[in-house]
């Protein structure tokens, strides 16, 4: 097979990302509807954009599985310096939203330059690597050019300040990196900058490091820093083996603070149970799954790269709000792949499942069949035998 011919696209990949778009319109719907009558006196307002938002997220994933993937190695570079530009932008004008400039308007349109900024940075990473190959094991040639983007982007995340989604790009950035084979000695010397910036970065705000203290410490005098996580823990346990019911969460009903964003896992297991949120989880099994079978096919080491780095990035966002809505882990702002409401994540981790969709249809996984008219062979006595059109024998995979 050349490369330039297309095989099927992996349809459990495609139906499973689908479906967790689909279900969250019913429960975003749910969440959403109290306060959104409290605050506009409109019921339906939340999920009227989220709808919308879910409908642009389904074009970018279209988008992406028609643009063949080795087009971004040579876009890769120029696309992270333009969204490393947003984010300094963002800094410098971007709109204030509890005390963070995480949000860029032009004209009506709004969205995070952080989440652009994360797969960008993602795919640039996955390039050097599979372009520099063994020389990415360098110091000078190649740990240091790829360290330089990774500490750009996330210090200008983290100066937003936006510390969750800063530490989720530089764990997903090392991840890459991992699985790129850089040198061990590299990686620690990385992670002993790591502790040496964040540590003071975590303890000169009240507001971090209280989270922190709170959830190692279980205080609940804290109350402010651990109330959403008890309301989202108290939602889980109303809810039981099988849920409430669809609109029947007590939480929603002014409890649990805007619920339909990066606490909207609550809401799941309160509505629907232990069923339910095993029903989601077993949607982001199937993502990691095919997309590293996606990753192990794949034709070229970009296309690995590309495939595990959005995997990981993907199925990590899951486990990571899982994690925190179960108060696992201290509090952050982090969303539910393709549930929570929000369009900057939906929209660019659509479009890079639809990456990941493109690589599949370049492996030998889904073969595409193409009839083949009139197939010969010889039998003993010399004649020219005809296969039937629907023999084995008689198809030939593109």
């Amino acid at each position: 097979m050349s490369l330039d011919q297309k095989n099927h696209i992996d349809l459990a990949l495609l139906i499973a990302v689908l479906a967790l778009m689909l279900l969250s319109l019913g429960v975003v719907y749910s969440a959403s509807a109290a306060w959104a009558y409290e605050k506009f006196r409109e019921s339906e307002r939340f999920i009227n954009n989220h709808a919308l938002k879910i409908l642009l997220g389904i074009a970018a994933l279209f988008v992406g599985v028609r643009i063949d993937y080795w087009h971004y190695k040579r876009i890769s570079k120029p696309v992270l310096v333009l969204a490393i530009g947003l984010l300094v932008i963002t800094l410098i004008t971007g709109g204030e939203v509890k005390g963070a400039s995480r949000w860029l308007r032009i004209g009506g349109f709004g969205f995070q330059p952080s989440e652009f900024a994360k797969f960008a940075l993602l795919f640039h990473l996955c390039t050097l690597i599979s372009t520099k190959g063994e020389l990415v094991r360098d110091f000078k040639k190649g740990f240091l050019p790829m360290a330089f983007w990774i500490g750009s982007v996330t210090v200008l995340v983290l100066f937003q300040p936006n510390f969750s989604t800063g530490v989720m790009i530089l764990a997903i950035s090392l991840i890459v990196l991992l699985i790129g084979r850089i040198r061990i000695t590299h990686m620690m010397m990385a992670g002993l900058l790591i502790v040496m910036f964040l540590v003071p970065y975590i303890m000169l705000s009240d507001y971090r490091l209280g989270r922190v203290e709170a959830f190692f410490s279980g205080d609940s005098s804290n109350a402010k820093s651990r109330y959403q996580m008890v309301q989202g823990i108290i939602g889980f346990g109303n809810g039981g083996l099988l849920g409430r019911g669809p609109g029947e969460s007590l939480q929603r009903e002014l409890f649990l603070p805007e619920s339909y964003g990066d606490f909207v896992f609550s809401i799941v297991g309160e509505e629907y149970g232990f069923v339910g949120t095993m029903v989601f989880m077993a949607l982001f099994i199937i993502i990691l799954t095919r997309g590293l079978k996606i990753a192990r096919f794949a034709r070229d080491s970009l296309g690995f790269y590309l495939a595990a780095g959005v995997t990981g990035t993907i199925t990590l966002y899951a486990l990571v709000n899982a994690c925190v809505t179960l108060g696992l882990l201290p509090t952050t702002g982090l969303p539910m792949p393709f549930v929570s409401y929000g369009g900057s994540s939906i929209f660019f981790s659509a479009f890079a499942v639809g990456v990941m969709l493109n690589i599949s249809s370049h492996t030998d996984l889904h073969p595409r069949s193409a009839k083949v008219p009139v197939v010969g062979t010889v039998d003993a006595s010399g004649e020219d035998v005809r296969l039937p059109d629907h023999s084995p024998v008689g198809r030939v995979y593109t």
